[in-house]
């Protein structure tokens, strides 16, 4: 299941506060990395061997980008783990399928970002919904030929399992087996994510 993670989102009301509560948890602090020009947030990160960890917040220098930002991230009253992205090399048949099986999937997009030190990376993905059953169903990635940022990054630890929570377990499951993903969901009350991490210290962490 690890293989199919692109990265973990956490996010925040403001990006120190982000940044301070994984430095908290992790005992590294995120590496700023930039801004989301026209979407309303900027970001920090962090690498867990081939994933990577991104704190995400609005950025208050773009206070004109209407609401909801950005997967709704202005919405996060605490820090907290919100979402994940999925990589995936062929976005054209990962759309096709989820049309078949009418799975909502967000348009393909390409994507920007200005890092601090003025290089632009890109990306494709396909455009994170609103309506993401809480954050579980993720968005999907393809780097193409930009390196992936896990290479570049400060190394925070080791995502050891990652699985959701849903009242409806085998709904879930199934509309991700049908996307490629095995994820283990299990039944509870509250749609949510839970990631178990590995500090550099051997610390075992979980997040939700």
């Amino acid at each position: 299941m690890l293989s199919n993670i692109d990265h973990l989102i956490f996010a925040a009301p403001t990006l120190k506060s982000g940044m301070d509560a994984i430095e908290k948890l992790l005992g590294i602090r995120p590496v700023v990395g930039g801004q989301h020009q026209g979407r309303g947030t900027h970001n920090a990160l962090l690498a867990m061997g081939n994933i990577y960890f991104e704190v995400i917040a609005p950025d208050p220098t773009q206070s004109d980008v209407p609401k909801p930002l950005w997967m709704k991230t202005d919405q996060a009253t605490q820090p907290q783990l919100w979402t994940w992205a999925a990589a995936n090399s062929d976005l054209l048949e990962l759309e096709k399928i989820a049309n078949q099986n009418q799975i909502p999937l967000g348009k393909i997009k390409s994507g920007t970002r200005t890092q601090t030190n003025g290089n632009i990376i890109e990306w494709q993905l396909t455009e994170p919904i609103l309506d993401n059953e809480n954050g579980i169903m993720p968005f999907f990635l393809n780097w193409g030929k930009t390196i992936h940022p896990s290479k570049t990054l400060p190394q925070a630890g080791e995502v050891l399992a990652f699985k959701a929570i849903h009242p409806n377990p085998e709904i879930i499951k199934n509309q991700l087996e049908k996307l490629g993903i095995n994820l283990l969901v299990e039944k509870g009350t509250q749609p949510h994510l839970e990631a178990t991490i590995r500090t550099l210290n051997g610390k075992i962490i979980q997040l939700n």
